[in-house]
């Protein structure tokens, strides 16, 4: 069983565990951060004391770095999990931004320290739980509170998550249990509902309609423009939503 450990205030839990380098997995807590990231480099928002601020140092067995992907459909599909526990139905937007409806619940930076295998991941994870008001530079919010309309511990809500982890993680270390995230992954993918969305070429600029054909076991995106062109295959930060 992985120790949670709570903390005060940090610059962010991410930070606190890549300066502290534990020894063996473990997971903290925050009830604030001054420096709080998210993907793309974003500043990840929160009140204090009001949300799931998380992370957990991860020691992979066997994990080939071409294959780390796999941790992220791990992660995402234990926030997913965990939310189902509070009968909050919710999708995973591609890579790994947790969505219910149009509105984003939680953010997931993961940290990987790699050679040609995974020696050590530093996964982070912002889950918004009893915030139910948010700065306007966040156009689309949601919490669990606002879904739900009840309040909840954050260090409950903690434990829960950590339980699902160290059920989800492990699997990515095996191949029949990748083949299993894989498939739950794309199951629960946001978007993937056989309809046209749009997206943007970040490279290019270019806008287009596209149907979510799914996700490679690598993490490619690949987008469908129903229009005999071949399968598109975007890398993370090559493609963006947009409509949202």
């Amino acid at each position: 069983m992985i120790e949670l450990l709570q903390l005060g205030v940090v610059d962010s839990t991410n930070a606190w565990l890549r300066s502290h380098r534990p020894s063996a997995p473990l997971a903290v807590m925050a009830a604030e951060q001054t420096a709080g990231r998210g993907q793309r480099g974003n500043v990840w928002l929160a009140e204090p004391d009001q949300n799931l601020l998380f992370s957990l140092y991860y020691l992979p067995e066997a994990l080939p770095s071409p294959l780390q992907f796999a941790l992220s459909e791990a992660v995402a599909l234990a926030v997913v999990r965990l939310l189902d526990d509070y009968q909050i139905r919710a999708k995973i937007k591609w890579p790994n931004d947790i969505y219910v409806g149009n509105s984003k619940i939680c953010g997931i930076l993961i940290e990987n320290g790699v050679t040609q295998m995974v020696e050590n991941s530093i996964i982070g994870i912002g889950l918004n739980v009893n915030q139910t008001t948010f700065p306007a530079v966040l156009p689309n919010p949601c919490s669990m509170a606002q879904l739900t309309g009840r309040t909840a511990a954050p260090e409950s809500v903690a434990r829960r998550l950590l339980t699902h982890l160290e059920t989800l993680l492990p699997l990515a270390s095996e191949a029949e249990g990748r083949e299993a995230l894989h498939t739950a992954f794309l199951d629960t993918l946001w978007r993937r509902d056989g309809q046209p969305h749009p997206f943007r070429d970040t490279a290019t600029g270019t806008c287009f309609n596209a149907v979510i054909a799914g996700v490679s076991p690598r993490g490619f995106l690949l987008l469908d423009k129903a229009d005999g062109s071949p399968i598109l295959s975007y890398a993370f930060k090559e493609v963006a939503f947009t409509g949202i």
